[in-house]
């Protein structure tokens, strides 16, 4: 969350600059990032509930949902969720959670333009979504849709950059082999920039340690969920395979590395 912003202003607000294929690019993707993606920690529900007053009939509005990953643990607690997601394939994946979940409906909406009902939502949540979005319209959408008294929270999993070599080889293998990694790097929230979209309203944030065990297979999984890294077939897939494998062999324990990342939560009201 660190690094120069991709935004540009819009009267006294910030807005993303985004990206043109924003909604496809995670299409061939989807079986990556569903099974080697962080997921997020489940104390998270127990902070919102408490925090923003949640109770038994609360409605939930997880917004670019994905394959269902920050879904999943508001439907475990038992909380009826709306996940709001424009791709189709991870829309489908997401979906597949109602055969344990009968509390879930997917819809093929975007941030900007929900469909969801005025007033309808207790809590909105963006999982390492929220760089995708136009924040001046989103904004506007999430209050329109937000109860009286609703919350958003905006949630990251931060992943370890430095400070050993596991981490810093991962991060080494990105720079050299992703399309627009950078450009996707610098477009990650701030927490001044989600502050700026909450204000005049006080944001609040807590932090989570999270991680992964992972084994090579799970290593390059996790490589290919990002959707600036090449796919086979491509020039450079083999090379960027070897340097995985490389990484792995000098950090595994027993046949897994570990990579750690730090969830933040940032949370408040809309008004």
């Amino acid at each position: 969350m660190s690094g120069r912003r991709q935004f540009r202003r819009a009267g006294n607000r910030e807005i993303s600059l985004g990206f043109a294929n924003s909604t496809t690019r995670f299409s061939r993707r989807v079986e990556s990032y569903r099974l080697h993606r962080p997921g997020y920690p489940p104390e998270i529900v127990d902070l919102l509930a408490k925090e923003c007053g949640l109770a038994e009939n609360s409605l939930v509005a997880d917004i670019a949902a994905g394959t269902g990953l920050l879904t999943g643990i508001f439907l475990a607690r038992g909380f009826e969720v709306i996940a709001i997601e424009p791709n189709r394939e991870m829309r489908e994946t997401c979906a597949t959670l109602t055969a344990q979940f009968s509390r879930l409906r997917c819809i093929d909406r975007t941030a900007e333009a929900t469909g969801l009902v005025d007033q309808s939502v207790d809590l909105i949540t963006v999982g390492q979504a929220m760089h995708w979005f136009d924040l001046t319209r989103t904004r506007r959408e999430f209050v329109r849709i937000l109860k009286p008294g609703g919350w958003c929270a905006v949630l990251y999993n931060n992943r370890r950059m430095f400070g050993d070599r596991l981490h810093e080889g991962y991060e080494e293998i990105l720079v050299e082999f992703g399309s627009d990694y950078e450009k996707v790097k610098h477009s990650h929230m701030t927490e001044e920039t989600l502050a700026a979209f909450f204000a005049p309203n006080a944001m609040r944030s807590s932090r989570f340690e999270n991680s992964q065990q992972l084994t090579l297979d799970g290593l390059m999984g996790r490589i290919l969920s990002s959707s600036y890294m090449p796919q086979m077939g491509h020039s450079r897939f083999d090379e960027m395979s070897g340097s995985v494998a490389e990484l792995f062999a000098a950090h595994e324990s027993d046949g897994r590395v570990r990579m750690v990342y730090d969830c933040v939560v940032c949370y408040g009201q809309l008004s």
